[in-house]
Order: structure tokens, then sequence, then C-alpha cells
């Protein structure tokens, strides 16, 4: 029996699972992605879930075919190696993939992605629509898209294709994005930023708000908003409702964008912003995309995957690459 791995790569989490040559998962596990004190610490992460994976499994990693990884970039393809990623610390300046997981499955077939090109697809393997031109876009710590066209990956020469998050989407720059460059998209919407996003706006237009602080309590912290009690108080307070308002105009911009560069016939939405939040993401993206878009205006939804899509498009990576085709009763996996 050849069995298959995939590793969902995040900036909060590092997930894994085993695949059969049936596409069936087998084996799985979660680990917090550490947040230092070098690369080589998520490195040890991205293996140390592999092997539990493959423990669940009942499997030795030796007899792993393909490990497929979707990741926060940006990629070196050529070295195997993410460097100096945005949703990480500075500390973290390179983390080695390829060649420390094909000393673990003892063979040299290990395919690298940028998580969003994973997670799309997750959305064409193993998702309930699979149309020839679609976008999966992910707003979680990040934001990025994986894009199909006349039903080809566009990955890019270097497999970076589909950085959207650093799309610049306000050119007076009033926010500086975690790569250092100002006015992007992530800088914005994104889980890490949005808390950033809500001071500057409460600094700009101060008004009575019932928001408590983050954890710190400390009125004096750079940061006193939480992104989860922002969307929390969605509706009850007027403040909130001010930053969510907003943030949906720059994600129906950036959507606008894709729209028109891309021509996709869906748009699904992933990434844990989205996923905690579907409503209150989506509904006014799909509210202004008619306004913004010159051309036919797709239908934006939530993935049908949940939080495993990227981890399945990592495993969907790892089995085409072996000669396997989307299965014929993919429903399944969604159970």
């Amino acid at each position: 029996m050849e069995y298959y791995a995939g590793v969902d790569l995040g900036a909060t989490n590092t997930r894994a699972a085993v695949a059969d040559a049936t596409a069936s998962v087998i084996g799985a596990a979660t680990h917090p992605t550490p947040r230092g004190p070098t690369g080589i610490a998520v490195t040890e992460t991205v293996l140390s879930a592999v092997r539990d994976a493959c423990d669940e499994a009942g499997i030795d990693p030796a007899s792993i075919s393909v490990v497929g990884v979707g990741t926060i970039g940006p990629l070196d393809l050529a070295a195997g190696v993410i460097e100096n990623p945005a949703n990480l610390p500075d500390t973290i300046d390179r983390i080695p993939l390829s060649g420390p997981l094909e000393t673990l499955i003892g063979g040299d077939r290990v395919v690298l992605r940028n998580d969003a090109d994973a997670g799309l697809l997750g959305e064409r393997f193993y998702g309930e629509h699979a149309p020839d031109d679609m976008i999966y876009v992910t707003i979680s710590s990040g934001v990025g898209a994986g894009v199909a066209v006349d039903g080809s990956l566009l990955s890019g020469w270097d497999g970076n294709a589909g950085e959207i998050g650093h799309i610049l989407v306000d050119p007076n720059g009033m926010m500086t994005c975690g790569c250092g460059r100002d006015g992007h998209w992530e800088a914005y919407c994104s889980g890490n930023n949005i808390p950033r996003y809500a001071q500057r706006l409460y600094e700009q237009h101060p008004m009575e708000t019932d928001l408590p602080l983050s954890a710190s309590g400390d009125s004096s912290s750079d940061v006193p908003f939480d992104a989860a009690e922002l969307f929390a108080h969605a509706g009850t307070d007027p403040f909130a409702d001010y930053v969510i308002e907003r943030i949906g105009e720059w994600n129906a911009i950036g959507m606008a964008n894709l729209v028109h560069t891309y021509a996709p016939l869906v748009i699904n939405v992933g990434g844990a912003v989205a996923l905690n939040n579907p409503d209150l993401i989506l509904d006014p993206i799909n509210e202004r995309l008619s306004e913004m878009v010159l051309t036919n205006v797709p239908d934006v939804q939530l993935t049908t995957l949940s939080g495993d899509v990227v981890v399945h498009g990592a495993l969907a990576s790892a089995l085409l690459a072996d000669g396997h085709t989307r299965p014929d009763n993919p429903e399944q996996f969604r159970k």
C-alpha cells in the first residue's frame, strides 16, 4: 500500500495528515507553530506533526511516497525553504522544509506550494465545486489566493504567484503590512493586522465602545483591541460595526481586482477570519462586487472544506504528483 502525507504550515498552527492510495485520510496531527527562536524550530514542528500523523495511521514515515506542503511564504523552491515569512517574527528568517522532509521519508519526493495554492487544489480535488476557472482566497493570519484559469493552477516560476495580500489597495498607505510596505490588503484585513487597524481607526475617529481590551488589559497597549471580540460585538457596538464596514470595503476592493484579472466563475473563501465570521466577511463583499466589477460577477462563497482545505490540498499535491486524479465521490471526504 502506498501512503501520502500533507502538511499545512500556517503562522498559527501546523497540521499534518496521512492518506492511503484511495485518498482517504487515515491519520492527522496538529501542533502550534512556534514563534521562534529560529526557523529550525518551525522545521522541527513540521517533522513532529508528520511523525504524529503517521503514528495515528499506524505507519512508518519511511513508507510515505510523497509529501505535499502548503505553507506560508514566500518560498524559495530551488532551495526548498521559506525565506523571511511576513507573518512570523523577524528572528525567523529561513525555514528549511524539503531537505528535512526528504530525510524523514527516506526519499526526495516533496512538493512545496504556498498555502493558498494548496487550498485551491484542495477545492479542485476534494471540494464540492471544481470549475476550471476558480479562485481560493484565504483570509487568516495573512491573505493569499490560489488561482485556476482554464483548469491550470497559476503558481508562477518561483511558486509565489497569488500573494494577493500584498496587492496595494490603499495608495495613501495608512497601514504598514507585516512585510514592511504600506497600503497592502493584508495590512487591513488579516487576522494579525485587524487589531492594529482598529486601533488606528479609533485614534482617527474616537467613539464610545464596549469592546474589551486585549488580554494585556493595558489601556496604554499599542493594540488594545482583539479581533475576535470585535466581530463578536457586531450589531451591538457602533465602533465594531464601523471597523467591520471598513474591512468589508477593503476586502471587496481586493476581490474586484481578482475578478478583473482572472475572470473566475467561483471564489471560495477560507482561513480563520472568514470561517469564524462568514456572514460578516462574505456579505459585504457580495453586496459591493456588482458595483465594482465590469465583467461577470462570480459567486463568492465559503469553502466547502472548512479548516481542512489547505491540508487536503497538500495531500492532493502529493497524490497528483504520483498520478492520482480527483476521486469519483469527493463528497465522502466532507462528512
